[in-house]
């Protein structure tokens, strides 16, 4: 289970010289190609598979306290522990382990699911076995035969941590549930429908044995829809505002179903429809554990269409109270937790926002400057928060400065950084002016920000920061050809780029010409790409 990121709105890269950080988008805005790695898609084959980074972004969590606060508070699993106290200090099972005939009603009681008298329905006796049996899963009890050959459950050694609230107990038991309930989800939903007629076949035929591998196939396929239908909400809970996390139902399944640059066809849109309906009981049961918040599929709409199953999309659009009874889903905190934890389980680096901004201003704009998925302008606002303006826009200046690899980045994410710090960094910025590394940007940081008495750099200066701000964008888009065709079509190239090239290539910078050859590749002008190969030519024969 994982996500390759795309490059992220949020990103450096989403902005040129003296531009805005582009608006956060949602998955949605994005085809599933550019958000799971679709590597075919983009024309990678099997062996680029093995050396392909995938990259999963990072979320917000709230505390293990927050979280096992939520896990206690999650019916099923407090049923759960309420049934494992019960067995104390040991009682009677049959000999499969389940409650005995007369302990199923009074189980039912003790949960709160029926009545203290009168008849208890047979769905209330249903669930509470349904919470024996996830006690039994999760070894909240502990099944054995005494001397005389009663078989009895006990309470199992994390009960009573589970009951304290013991966060590392609660959540590994939590957990555990999760992945309980996400494999009997799949598993039912490759089950025959209600109703529908089995071939009867000899146990051990050829058609027993191809009915068990369809089951198999089936019970694939389901589990893999649902794992990637948790991904999509994955990114979708780390790219979203606050608030706007929840996914309409046939969002989530044309994300799935809909190619990239493709507008939904009428067979397209019957995919959706059935990835919606296969979809539907799977979040149900992963809701019932607090995993998802979900708003299943209103079931008159069947009704509606003649027991046909319903359409998402027509022709008119549909209002929001309409849109929502086809269906609505967010991951919970808890349900971010979990799939990040099978993330890890699966050997993904599965970063949290904050990991990177816990040391001094050095050791923030290193770590984001050289991760691959990170969401820079969210770590820079967790280091930056509940520091003094002043004294940090020093730190970051200074940090910002050398020569090494990164440099340029660093500087990028400096700016980044003054930019959510705003007018109280002023003082700190005018006290660089001169700096050679550091001069040219805060001169146009200044005057991007309306101060007044903006000295005008010189042209040094000048040119070392136009090497300089490409070469960020040359570390931070990774080599992305279209992303850098926008910085190199931006150069501030005159009409005789000659001269303008004779000029930039003598630049002492340790990217001068790394920041020349790409832009004698990438340049749609055929007379300035060719200026800049003769530059770059020229600047590595200096050194």
């Amino acid at each position: 289970m994982a996500g390759r990121r795309r490059k992220n709105p949020d990103n450096p890269s989403a902005t040129g010289p003296g531009e805005q950080p582009a608006e956060s988008l949602l998955p949605a805005d994005f085809a599933l190609e550019d958000l799971y790695g679709a590597f075919a898609a983009h024309g990678a084959d099997d062996e680029d598979l093995d050396d392909a980074a995938v990259l999963v972004p990072p979320v917000r969590l709230p505390s293990e306290q927050e979280l096992t606060a939520e896990a206690l508070a999650v019916p099923m699993l407090g049923y759960a522990l309420k049934l494992s106290r019960w067995t104390a200090p040991h009682r009677a099972v049959d000999e499969f382990g389940d409650l005995t005939e007369a302990d199923r009603e009074p189980a039912a009681r003790l949960l709160g699911l029926a009545a203290a008298e009168g008849e208890v329905a047979e769905e209330e006796v249903v669930e509470a076995m349904r919470a024996w049996s996830l006690a039994c899963d999760l070894d909240l009890v502990e099944i054995g035969t005494t001397a005389a050959g009663e078989h009895v459950a006990i309470p199992g050694p994390d009960l009573e941590p589970a009951e304290q609230g013991d966060p590392e107990t609660v959540l590994e038991l939590w957990l555990t549930a999760a992945g309980i309930v996400r494999e009997l989800a799949a598993e039912a939903d490759s089950l025959p429908a209600e109703g529908e007629e089995e071939d009867e076949a000899e146990e051990g035929s050829e058609e027993d044995e191809a009915r068990l591998a369809e089951v198999e196939e089936s019970r694939d396929a389901a589990a893999e829809l649902l794992d990637e239908a948790l991904q999509v909400l994955y990114e979708t809970t780390a790219f979203a505002e606050p608030g706007t996390e929840t996914v309409p139902l046939g969002v989530l399944a044309a994300l799935l179903v809909v190619p990239e640059g493709e507008e939904p066809s009428e067979e397209l849109l019957g995919d959706i429809t059935d990835v919606m309906v296969a979809l539907d009981p799977m979040l149900g049961d992963l809701a019932e554990l607090g995993l998802l918040a979900y708003r299943p599929i209103d079931p008159e709409l069947f009704d509606e269409e003649d027991g046909e199953t319903p359409a998402p999309a027509g022709d008119e659009p549909l209002d929001e109270a309409e849109s929502a009874r086809f269906g609505l889903v967010r991951l919970t905190p808890l349900g971010v937790y979990a799939v990040r934890q099978w993330l890890l389980e699966d050997g993904y680096d599965a970063p949290l926002v904050g990991e990177l901004a816990q040391g001094d201003a050095a050791e923030l704009l290193t770590a984001v400057a050289e991760s691959a998925n990170v969401l820079p302008e969210e770590e820079i606002r967790e280091w930056l928060d509940g520091r003094e303006p002043l004294p940090a826009a020093r730190e970051l200046l200074v940090a910002a400065r050398g020569t090494d690899t990164y440099a340029p980045l660093r500087r990028l994410l400096c700016r980044l950084a003054l930019d959510q710090l705003g007018s109280p960094a002023e003082p700190a910025v005018r006290e660089v002016l001169d700096d050679p590394e550091l001069g040219g940007a805060a001169r146009a940081w200044l005057a991007a920000a309306g101060a007044a008495d903006v000295p005008a750099p010189e042209r040094p200066m000048v040119l070392w920061t136009v090497v300089d701000t490409f070469a960020a964008h040359l570390l931070d888009s990774g080599g992305d050809a279209g992303t850098l065709r926008d910085l190199v079509t931006g150069l501030p190239v005159t009409d005789n780029p000659a001269s303008y090239f004779g000029e930039l290539w003598r630049v002492d910078h340790p990217n001068t010409a790394d920041v020349l050859d790409a832009v004698g590749e990438l340049h749609l002008d055929r007379q300035v790409a060719k200026e800049a190969r003769k530059a770059a030519f020229k600047a590595r024969s200096k050194n």
